[in-house]
Order: C-alpha cells, then sequence, then structure tokens
C-alpha cells in the first residue's frame, strides 16, 4: 500500500493554490461548521501535513477569496444529533451564515441500541433550520475505516447514519462529501491514535473533496 509522506505529494489533496483557484468568485462569505467532532475538524498530527481540520482548512480558502471572511465553529466533540440541535443551532441562526457544514449522527450509533427514526427526525429539524437561513448546506458521510471494537454490527449501523445523511443531503440540496467508499480509508496511520477520528493526512483529503463539491455547484448555479 502506498504512502504519501507529503501534502504535497498526496493525490486527493488540493494545493492552497488550486483550492483558492476553484473558489475563485465563491459567493460564500459567512461560513459555520455544526456537529460533533467530524464537524469540528479533530484530528491527530500526519507527518508531512499541515497540523489543520478540514474546517480550518477550508476556511482559510474561502478566505483568499474574502479577506473578510466570517468564520464560526460551533461544533462540540462528543455531540448528538439532539445535543446538535439544543446547543448550536441557536448560535448558528444568530450567526445569520451563507455556507452551513452539518455533521452528526456518529455518536448517536454508539449506545446499545440506536434509534434511527429519533436520529433522521432529529437530523431533518437540524437541516431544516439550517436552510431556513438560506445558506448553501455541506455534509459529510462517515468513512469505513471508522470501526468501533466490541459492535460486530457496526459498519451497519454508520450504513444507516450515512443513508440519513445521504437523503437529507438531496432533501436540501447540500454539497456531500461522501467519505464512506473514499479510497484514503484504506491508508495506513489515517486514523488518529483514538482510532475514531481522521488524522490530518484524511483531513487534508475531506477538505479537497468539499472545494471541489463546492466548486461543482458554483459552476451548476452559475
Amino acid at each position: 500500500m502506498p504512502t504519501y509522506p507529503a501534502e504535497e505529494t498526496d493525490p486527493y489533496c488540493l494545493s492552497a493554490a488550486d483550492a483558492a483557484r476553484l473558489l475563485a468568485g465563491a459567493p460564500w462569505r459567512r461560513f459555520a461548521s455544526i456537529g460533533d467532532s467530524l464537524a469540528a475538524g479533530i484530528g491527530d498530527p500526519s507527518p508531512g501535513y499541515a497540523d489543520l481540520g478540514w474546517t480550518d482548512r477550508l476556511a482559510a480558502v474561502l478566505h483568499k477569496v474574502h479577506p473578510d471572511l466570517a468564520y464560526l465553529n460551533a461544533a462540540k466533540i462528543g455531540a448528538t444529533t439532539v445535543r446538535t440541535l439544543e446547543l448550536q443551532v441557536g448560535p448558528l441562526l444568530e450567526f445569520t451564515p451563507d455556507l452551513v457544514h452539518i455533521s452528526c449522527g456518529a455518536n448517536d450509533i454508539w449506545r446499545p441500541a440506536p434509534d434511527f427514526f429519533r436520529i433522521a427526525h432529529t437530523m431533518r429539524q437540524i437541516f431544516e433550520l439550517a436552510a431556513g437561513t438560506g445558506a448553501q448546506l455541506t455534509t459529510f458521510t462517515l468513512g469505513r475505516a471508522f470501526v468501533v471494537p466490541g459492535y460486530p454490527e457496526w459498519h451497519k449501523r454508520v450504513r444507516a447514519v450515512n443513508d440519513i445523511t445521504r437523503a437529507l443531503a438531496t432533501e436540501y440540496d447540500a454539497v456531500l462529501a461522501d467519505m464512506w467508499d473514499h479510497p484514503v480509508n484504506s491508508r495506513p496511520g489515517l486514523l488518529s491514535a483514538d482510532r475514531v477520528h481522521f488524522s490530518t493526512s484524511g483531513q487534508a483529503v475531506m477538505a479537497a473533496e468539499l472545494v471541489k463539491g463546492l466548486a461543482a455547484r458554483m459552476h451548476v448555479t452559475a
């Protein structure tokens, strides 16, 4: 399995210049992220990669386009869908964003018997309220490298949450970075020491996927 010792040689990453070129003319000046640690951009450092989560990376690209960019990362480690709705949506609405990322649901499936109906219902409330701002929405699916020992059916749980996320992305016209089958899942050293979060090599790839997705959306709506 090949490894990529530096961000500059990673085929799944974008240089800062290329990312800025792709988003040249982007209309978004108020970027916010809500949800759990995936939305927060948490991950251990990877040798050869900038020590930045995907949210800070995307904000840096948008800042090159709009030096007056306003940026809110309200996401919290351990946040469930309910806690995201209760504690993060209010500050999000006050921020009046024009670009909103939503990632949640992963912490709900750690429970012995996840209630997928409730997860879907709460996530829809979050997406509905965020969409009500008029902002462009973005989201991720969970990668298959994320495995929790002790749950033989773990990937079944992840696929269920990913199905909810994909359906909501379609319903609310969100840009979706589908990480479930992305080749980066097979990369050695992808996961942080906690074996849950992508290290910064994965964070760089997630940022690149969102930049490409947003750039494609710009061309469709132009």
